[in-house]
């Protein structure tokens, strides 16, 4: 049965039985595949009870249904999962990233803001995590930015009491503590919006530092995302 270029909707036929079968499942990947919401790009098991219409990224490795599927699309209609290959371009909100992605070269590119012929390209990210308040003065955090990572801000919100002998708290960096907040409140909800003057360069990524001030962390937790832009090179 022959199907559309883009999409691969299949085709009505000449004199074909059953017409309703092969429209109803055009429009079901055309459900699935405008606006697109994938659910995950890393889960290699399929669900075990799907919901219609839902829509995943098959990756490396995929097992079970989707077995041979890798780096296809996999929608869940009629009860079976039926593989859409995407194309250069298409774009994705992917549910367990929290973000849009676009398919180029073969794989799934976040925050791709400018990209040249040969694959140079400009990608604003977001990097949230969070982080555990453990005893003393400073918590440096585990996680940190790319290499070369051009970072406008951090912000935050505070997810459970920060306790302790301290009268507040600072955000910033080893040997500027403050850069990117100080008297930040210690109560749940409590949030930060770390802007600097001009956006800051970091060769070796940026690994935010918490720092006690008037006492001591004792515990609690801050989630935080740190906003940035890095550069990719062009391909040979």
């Amino acid at each position: 049965m022959s199907e559309t270029s883009k999409l691969g909707l299949p085709y009505l036929t000449a004199s074909q039985s059953q017409k309703h079968v092969t429209v109803n499942e055009s429009l079901s990947r055309l459900d699935g595949l405008t606006q697109m919401r994938l659910e995950s790009l890393t889960i290699t098991t399929p669900p075990v009870s799907p919901e219609e219409g839902v829509t995943y990224g098959v990756p490396v490795g995929g097992v079970n249904e989707w077995f041979g599927q890798d780096g296809n699309i996999a929608i869940f209609v009629n009860g079976g999962w039926v593989f859409v290959t995407p194309t250069d371009g298409w774009r994705a909100f992917v549910a367990d990233q929290g973000g849009e992605l676009i398919f180029v070269d073969g794989g799934w590119e976040q925050g791709v803001i400018a990209r040249s012929p040969y694959g140079a390209s400009m990608r604003f990210e977001v990097l949230e995590f969070d982080q555990t308040i453990t005893a003393g003065t400073t918590v440096i955090a585990g996680n940190l930015t790319p290499s070369n990572s051009v970072v406008f801000g951090i912000s935050g919100v505070v997810t459970s009491d920060i306790t302790g002998t301290l009268t507040g708290w600072e955000l910033g960096v080893s040997g500027a503590t403050n850069r990117y907040g100080s008297g930040l409140g210690t109560a749940t909800g409590s949030y930060l919006m770390g802007l600097t003057g001009q956006p800051q360069t970091y060769y070796s990524g940026l690994q935010p530092v918490l720092t006690a001030t008037g006492g001591d962390f004792a515990g609690g937790s801050v989630r935080l995302a740190i906003h940035y832009m890095r550069l990719t090179i062009p391909t040979v």
